[in-house]
């Protein structure tokens, strides 16, 4: 798949890559260059176990929407592919 960059260095990725990344609205990313090759990444979110009443629960640095179970099925078949 071949992309453009513009004149001040901005590049749009295609909405099929963006969809299968899980990239929605405004995201960062992680940019690296590695032996002449650009690599992007979508950033590990920060998060920690903590015990909430009993119950161990994946807590993050960051806000976050809430996961949807479309979300968790969508994420399980892209580990599949």
């Amino acid at each position: 798949m071949r992309i453009g960059i513009d004149a001040v260095g901005r590049l749009v990725l295609p909405k099929p890559l963006r969809d299968e990344l899980g990239i929605t609205g405004a995201t960062e990313l992680e940019v690296a260059a590695r032996n002449g090759v650009i690599e992007l990444a979508v950033p590990d979110v920060p998060a920690r176990v903590e015990d909430r009443d009993g119950t161990l629960v994946i807590a993050t640095d960051a806000p976050m929407s809430p996961l949807r179970a479309e979300d968790v099925r969508d994420a399980i078949d892209r580990v599949r592919r």
